[in-house]
């Protein structure tokens, strides 16, 4: 156990080394080091301007500062773990390195709002890390899509085949996702650009502080409202968590897509060996396991966001121990979302998708139905009686054994509406059925590229 516990000075005996182990949380904040050795620097950059400290200490605190983030970068410096927290670490190796300068860093200051700036700061360089993995992966999908504008493919609805589309647009509704995902992480960003350094343990400080100059000194916009808030508050623990949930949701639909597409039922795609395994038993098989991993991992970070809220739904104002309990919840979700980023990224880009299987298996089904009806409409047919007549054919086709509608002959067609003209075949097609749809957001290659285009500047 650390000699150096910051808060025994209360205490005649020293805490029962279970006891204190299990209420240390070293193992897990070590993540925030870097983090907070840069709010001290600020904060006592800022002790020495404000004349609570001499000039001479601040910059020997901030020297040494600078000298241990550089050590446990280069690993000439480990971090005790027998130590209470990364703070305690901190504060220790420089009371060991200098004296009672050491002991002076933590003056108008509480770990409440030490640990409240390091999360913030450590998140705000996070989500950027996130962000860019996001982008890498949207660049990724958009370069796919640019190469399939045409490849017809089956859309669903109820997993049933529905209408003819492209592997672009079916790609593009993936990549509008994940671009509503990395706005999600810069807005929950503007949430914590503020900073609750001088909030002291709830009361803020006697102590001169210049809470602005702080604020600025480490690149937030300013210092928080209330000093009560500012060290209870967590909402941006659950906001980055959810943001990391849903972004893995995303993955997980778009992984579940990849994993029907690769079975023998679908063969849309085929994953390289690389991103595929096999069995211990059948040695014909080459599962998806990749995807379905970062499927099964959005249960992991699903339930983080319940933890996160569960631990805040009961608990008063302001500081209460429970909060320890953000960082393992949070961390974990940070780190699966940027690792399953990566791994979906490298699983597709290896990928080769099985074009004329895809279009193949836009025969049968009746994809073009819609067409039909629609014709219908343009012939001047009231919407509902024109679906009637285009599931009439549907049935004719089915009780004939005929796959598509363009296997009826004009005359049939024209048993169920006289409007039918010889150019209705002219629609039946799926490539024309695709291109005929070029409404803003619609399939047709000419309006895929526009989504592409706009997908990739956003």
């Amino acid at each position: 156990m650390a000699d150096n516990i910051l808060w025994a000075g209360r205490f005649e005996d020293r805490p029962e080394k279970k006891a204190f182990e299990f209420q240390a949380s070293i193992n897990i904040d070590k993540e925030l080091v870097f983090a907070d050795i840069e709010g001290s620097r600020a904060h006592a950059a800022m002790l020495g301007k404000q004349g609570i400290i001499s000039s001479e200490t601040a910059a020997a605190l901030e020297a040494e500062l600078e000298k241990i983030a550089s050590e446990i970068s280069s690993g000439a410096l480990s971090i005790d773990l027998s130590c209470e927290d990364i703070h305690s670490f901190i504060e220790s190796v420089l009371t060991e390195r200098l004296g009672d300068i050491g002991r002076t860093v933590h003056a108008g200051r509480s770990r409440n709002d030490q640990v409240a700036v390091d999360e913030r700061i450590y998140l705000k360089k996070r989500s950027a890390q996130i962000t860019a993995a996001l982008e890498k992966t949207i660049q990724s999908l958009l370069d796919i899509a640019d190469k399939n504008l045409e490849t017809v493919m089956p859309g669903y609805t109820h997993l049933q085949r529905a209408q003819p589309i492209t592997l672009a647009h079916h790609i593009c509704a993936w990549v509008c996702s994940l671009r509503r995902d990395s706005e999600r992480f810069a807005d929950a960003v503007k949430r914590i650009n503020f900073c609750p350094l001088g909030s002291g343990a709830l009361a803020g400080s006697t102590l001169p502080l210049d809470r602005a100059v702080v604020s600025g000194a480490l690149g937030f916009a300013s210092p928080t409202i209330n000093s009560m808030d500012s060290v209870s508050d967590r909402d941006y623990a659950v906001e980055f968590a959810f943001c990391c949930a849903q972004t893995q949701v995303h993955l997980s639909r778009f992984c579940e897509d990849i994993i029907l597409w690769s079975s023998e039922e679908f063969k849309f795609i085929e994953l390289s060996d690389a991103w595929s395994t096999g069995s211990s038993i059948m040695p014909q098989k080459k599962n998806p396991d990749f995807a379905e991993l970062i499927r099964g991992k959005s249960a992991r970070t699903i339930g983080n966001v319940v933890t996160l809220l569960t631990m805040l739904k009961g608990l008063p104002y302001a500081y209460n121990k429970d909060l320890q309990e953000d960082k393992e919840a949070l961390f974990d979700s940070l780190d699966t979302v940027q690792n399953c980023l990566e791994m979906f990224t490298g699983m597709l880009e290896s990928a080769k998708f099985n074009t004329q299987q895809m279009k193949a298996s836009c025969i049968g089904g009746f994809l073009e139905a819609t067409d039909a009806a629609e014709y219908l409409v343009r012939k001047g047919m009231p919407f509902r009686k024109a679906h009637e007549a285009s599931a009439a054919i549907v049935r004719d086709c089915i009780a004939a054994d005929q796959k598509q509608i363009k296997d009826r002959t004009l005359a049939e067609l024209k048993q169920r509406s006289p409007l039918f003209e010889n150019d209705i075949f002219d629609f039946l097609d799926p490539a024309a059925s695709v291109a005929s749809r070029t409404l803003s957001g619609a399939p047709a290659p000419q309006e895929v590229r526009k989504q592409i285009k706009a997908l990739r500047v956003c």
